[in-house]
């Protein structure tokens, strides 16, 4: 078998004995790396060691519909590696009707949300999605996860690198397994935003040791894991004002349904002391999901993006309440705000994305640096963040529909007639369809 790294710090796993690279590039992968990149040898299918190929599933016999859905959920709940790299626990209700033992997922399922979604068959995945986004359920599971994070994580799962340029400070807050928040402050009048609190301790805590005063909190989407600290923190810091889509149940928006201030529109912009923000439009993660650039003009920095679950480094979020075409669109008002424009992510993905990202493309040198370069980082459990959307443009898949590279990789081609911006669609649809196969592996 063609070894590569698994998710986590454990032992590696391996392709299917006989089944080459290329292959898996076309078919789907079936086996998932994180810590430990997979070393060029063995991505091209080098150092085989000896083994029995795995046996086939044996098909449920007729009439044992209770025993074939039995068999069929057994791997549902994949075994919890080492940090940093977990795999998610799973969202759904037990045959017995008892709540989850987790929440927040360490890959990007369910806003991190609900777990073990991805790579179910539709009515399973739509199931699970809904259980954590539109029911009390999904706010218990957070706060068990949140619970369980501040126990096994007590500093936080990465050491915060903040970031300084004349007049501001940006300060990733790490929370839960992989979240970030961020706190935004205008140095010289202490005043301060912060974007998608998940945990309002640990946010409070940045508040308090950087001395600020917290005016806003911009949403970028109504995941608990995004939106869960709203609350806690209005009623620590009564003037504070929620910031984010109408089209998104966010907890504690600000006068959502009075005529000012409102929730926020499309290209709209929001100040705090000298610190402009503007807001854009991106669903597919979820129906009003926004992103939020701060202007670097004044303070002599590039632009910064707050990207939520819209952009990881090397990956994105997963359309749950859109189309392809509806995320590409999204993907697009990203790619189009320039190359010098700094990425601030929701999540800590960098080694897991990279890994993905390195199987489809295996001659991308600029991709390779960064798999190494990110490896290095989390050895130390420092943070991936920023990275440029000039440099995702060079290895992010999701990025990359456009490139000729990705399309052959992919075994893709353009049909005739078929409009640019379609095609590109159905390259994100696929991209996403085998990272899909990869997390669930």
């Amino acid at each position: 078998r063609a070894a590569i790294g698994r998710r986590g710090n454990g032992p590696g796993r391996s392709l299917a004995a006989g089944v080459s690279l290329r292959a898996w590039r076309r078919a789907g992968p079936s086996s998932s790396a994180c810590v430990e990149p997979p070393g060029r040898e063995a991505r091209l299918g080098l150092g085989l060691v000896g083994a029995e190929p795995p046996k086939p599933a044996q098909p449920a016999r007729a009439g044992r519909r209770g025993r074939a859905l039995s068999a069929a959920g057994a791997g549902d709940q994949p075994p919890e590696p080492p940090a940093p790299c977990r795999s998610p626990p799973d969202l759904s209700l037990s045959p017995a009707g008892r709540l989850p033992s987790g929440v927040i997922a360490d890959r990007h399922r369910v806003p991190t949300g609900a777990p073990g979604v991805s790579g179910l068959p539709g009515a399973g995945r739509s199931l699970r999605y809904s259980l954590y986004a539109r029911t009390r359920l999904g706010y218990l599971f957070y706060q068990r996860q949140v619970k369980k994070a501040r126990e096994r994580y007590p500093h936080g799962h990465s050491v915060p690198q903040p970031c300084c340029f004349p007049g501001v400070k940006i300060l990733p807050i790490p929370v839960l397994s992989n979240n970030y928040s961020y706190l935004v402050i205008d140095t010289g009048s202490s005043r301060a935003a912060v974007i998608d609190p998940s945990d309002p301790l640990a946010v409070q805590a940045a508040i308090e040791e950087e001395g600020v005063m917290l005016e806003a909190i911009f949403c970028t989407h109504k995941h608990w894991d995004h939106s869960g600290g709203n609350a806690a923190l209005c009623q620590m810091h009564s003037s504070c004002k929620v910031y984010g889509s109408a089209l998104d149940a966010i907890p504690q928006l600000t006068n959502a349904f009075c005529a000012w201030p409102s929730p926020l529109a499309d290209r709209e912009k929001v100040s705090v002391g000298c610190l402009t923000f503007e807001a854009l439009a991106t669903p597919g993660h979820t129906v009003g999901h926004m992103v939020y650039v701060l202007d670097g003009g004044p303070f002599g920095s590039p632009p910064c993006l707050f990207s939520g679950d819209l952009l990881f480094l090397a990956g994105c979020g997963e359309p749950f309440e859109g189309s392809p075409e509806t995320m590409l669109a999204s993907l697009d008002v990203a790619m189009g705000l320039g190359e010098d424009t700094l990425l601030w992510p929701g999540h800590e993905y960098a080694l897991e994305c990279l890994t993905f990202a390195s199987l489809l493309e295996l001659d991308n040198s600029a991709l390779e640096q960064k798999l190494q370069w990110a490896v290095q980082q989390r050895q130390e459990k420092r943070s991936t963040c920023p990275s440029t959307m000039g440099e995702e443009q060079t290895y992010n898949p999701f990025l990359r529909t456009h490139r000729l590279e990705l399309q052959e990789a992919l075994g893709l081609w353009q049909d005739w007639g078929e409009h640019p911006d379609a095609f590109r669609a159905r390259v994100l649809k696929e991209v996403r369809r085998r990272k899909d196969l990869y997390q669930a592996t």
